[in-house]
């Protein structure tokens, strides 16, 4: 059946009422939107697509305010409005569908991306089923596949066919906990925790608690999807970020397990990415350390006296407040006493140089830059083993606390 041919629409129209519509003019509304496909029913009746409010029916979403206005001109004697003519907010077309019985919902491109904290917030916590007692790793895969993807500077976007492919291979070598190889599963969750996107469709994703369905609606869209593009970005350029989120994920989902295969297997292996590498300046900014430490500090109020149970005896550590300090150190030993640290390097061409505790995390010490301290291997040696150790472990501490200081503010580290 042709679309309905629309008359030239005055400036005002009378008799205009959205409270004559009724359930039946929505309805056949909604069967034109299914036969001509959304995009010739928006351009045949004018409209945009829906910037806040979807209509859902039967599982689908429709663009509320082009379906209002539609189906007025389903009333007898009445033509279809344009969209000049009435609002579509929530007190005008979405108060008259709800008023009507339907479901509304928010288009979840209209939400303001996630920041950096609150990134680090959702990650941590996020919604995984437990029903066996251990977190499923659905999630977590696919995430650390996806900051796999963004450090290698590869698009934020793929084919579901090659998303499909990838995730499957992760999860059947890697899902320790029962997962099957089913990335529709994480996909669809990802999506409505906000930090996934299929730009190609309009609406909700379907719930992640379905099977057979589920599995159909991605066969039959196929959608093209990847991370938020503010979280992707995020992992391409900031290692703070990046290395923060990888110390979340990991202790959070993958206690007692080792991770290393999987990070190899996404291109997070370590020490890649745990040190500045050679492309990167040793250099931090005040608002690249200040919001390095913010997630820190969430990392840290988390898993106090937390410890890896693969080793009971020892603490978890932040790969993020170790990245920091190194910044921080500008490729030297933070020893003000020391005699020269040495003047060979690395097979990536990085000074050899310590991250250590000042106070040790067995007695009370914090996993955090303000105490801690990069150390070139004989400075460390005596703060370990020496016999000055406690004069010199004093000494490191106020360091640590003034450099610590002295990069949030902005100056340079003191020498």
């Amino acid at each position: 059946m042709p679309a309905r041919a629309l008359s030239v629409v005055p400036h005002k129209v009378r008799g205009m009422a959205l409270t004559d519509i009724t359930r039946v003019e929505i309805e056949k509304a909604l069967e034109e939107y299914d036969r001509l496909g959304r995009e010739t029913f928006l351009t045949h009746y004018g409209f945009r697509p829906a910037r806040r409010y979807l209509l859902v029916h039967h599982g689908r979403h429709y663009d509320s305010k082009a379906i209002v206005g539609a189906a007025h001109g389903y009333l007898p004697g009445r033509r279809p409005l344009a969209a000049g003519e009435f609002s579509g907010g929530a007190r005008h077309a979405v108060a008259l569908l709800k008023g009507l019985g339907f479901s509304m919902a928010k288009d979840p491109s209209d939400q303001e991306p996630p920041g950096h904290d609150e990134l680090l917030r959702r990650i941590t916590k996020l919604t995984v089923n437990r029903s066996a007692g251990r977190p499923a790793l659905y999630k977590p895969i696919t995430l650390l596949w996806a900051m796999g993807r963004a450090l290698r500077g590869e698009p934020r976007l793929t084919p579901w066919t090659e998303t499909e492919q990838a995730l499957t291979g992760l999860l059947r070598r890697h899902g320790a906990h029962g997962e099957r190889p089913r990335p529709d599963y994480p996909v669809a969750s990802l999506c409505r925790d906000g930090i996934w996107v299929l730009p190609e469709h309009s609406g909700e994703v379907p719930t992640a608690h379905g099977d057979a369905r589920l599995r159909r609606w991605f066969a039959e869209r196929q959608p093209l999807g990847g991370l938020v593009e503010p979280v992707h970005d995020l992992f391409h350029r900031s290692a703070v970020t990046r290395l923060a989120v990888l110390d979340a994920v990991l202790g959070t989902f993958f206690d007692g397990l080792d991770p290393a295969p999987l990070l190899a297997d996404v291109g997070l292996e370590e020490p890649a990415g745990e040190r500045p590498g050679a492309a990167e300046p040793w250099i931090v900014t005040a608002a690249e350390y200040e919001r390095g430490c913010r997630l820190i500090d969430q990392w840290e109020t988390g898993n106090e006296g937390q410890r890896d149970t693969r080793t009971t005896h020892r603490p978890r550590r932040s790969r993020a407040a170790r990245h920091l300090v190194l910044l921080r150190s500008e490729g030297r030993c933070e020893n003000p006493r020391c005699t020269g640290q040495p003047a060979d390097v690395t097979d990536r061409r990085e000074p050899i140089l310590e991250v250590d505790h000042v106070l040790d995390l067995a007695l009370g010490g914090r996993d955090h830059p303000s105490q801690m301290v990069a150390l070139c291997p004989n400075c460390h040696a005596v703060k370990t083993r020496g016999s000055t150790r406690e004069e010199l472990r004093a000494i490191l501490l106020r360091v640590a606390a003034e450099r610590h200081r002295g990069v949030r503010a902005g100056a340079r580290p003191l020498r």
